[in-house]
C-alpha cells in the first residue's frame, strides 16, 4: 500500500510534466508566461526554443513511466532524484534571471521538493 501511494505520486508527477510539455509543443506562446520569466518575443525562433522545453518535459515524464513499468520501485526513486535537477535548475534560472520568485518557489521549488521526497521514500532513505 505504501509503495502504491508513492508510485501514484510519481505517476502524477510524470503525467503532469508531460501535459505541461504538450502545452509547450502545441501552443508555446500561450504557456510561456506561466514559467516564471518574462514572456519572450512571439516569433518563430522563440516558439522553436520553447518547444524544446516541451520535448524535454514529455521525455522526462515518459522516462519515469517507463521505469515504473519495467523496473523496481528503488530505480524509479533514483530516476526521480536525478530528474529533480530539472525543476531545481528551472527555479534557479528564474531566480538568477530576475523572474517571479513566487512562481520559482511555488511551481518549480515545490515540484523539486515533491520529487526529492517521493524519490527518497521509494529508495527507502527516509
Amino acid at each position: 500500500m505504501y509503495n502504491a501511494i508513492l508510485l501514484t505520486l510519481a505517476a502524477l508527477l510524470a503525467v503532469g510534466i508531460m501535459v505541461i510539455g504538450c502545452f509547450y509543443l502545441a501552443s508555446p506562446e500561450r504557456v510561456s508566461g506561466s514559467f516564471g520569466l518574462k514572456p519572450p518575443a512571439p516569433d518563430a525562433d522563440t516558439r522553436a526554443w520553447l518547444r524544446l522545453k516541451g520535448i524535454r518535459d514529455v521525455a522526462s515524464g515518459l522516462a519515469v513511466l517507463t521505469m515504473m513499468l519495467t523496473t523496481e520501485t528503488r530505480t524509479v526513486g533514483i530516476v526521480l532524484l536525478v530528474f529533480a535537477v530539472i525543476p531545481f535548475g528551472d527555479m534557479s534560472n528564474i531566480l538568477v534571471s530576475g523572474g517571479r520568485k513566487a512562481t520559482a518557489f511555488s511551481v518549480h521549488g515545490v515540484t523539486c521538493a515533491v520529487m526529492l521526497v517521493v524519490g527518497l521514500l521509494l529508495i527507502h532513505v527516509i
